[in-house]
């Protein structure tokens, strides 16, 4: 089932009076107004890229061995 609400000091509050059982577990997704004008992965992070340097070749790939010194891959 699928209910619509809003969040109201804090707290999620349902549009329609709901009879839920206690500790029930819950889904909440958050529903932008607009989806089709938010910005992409490659928007929101463009200022970053590109800022990493001098990183070894194969970083992405071993990032464990040079974060932690865990044998490579």
């Amino acid at each position: 089932m699928t209910y619509k609400g809003h969040v109201q000091n804090g707290a999620i509050v349902l549009d329609e009076p709901t009879r839920l059982p206690e500790g029930a577990p819950v889904k909440i997704e958050l529903v932008l107004e607009d989806e089709n004008n938010a910005p992409s992965f490659g928007e929101r992070y463009a200022e970053v890229f590109g800022k990493a340097s001098s990183l070894p070749e194969d970083a992405a790939e071993n990032h464990d061995h040079y974060l932690y010194g865990v044998e490579k891959q």
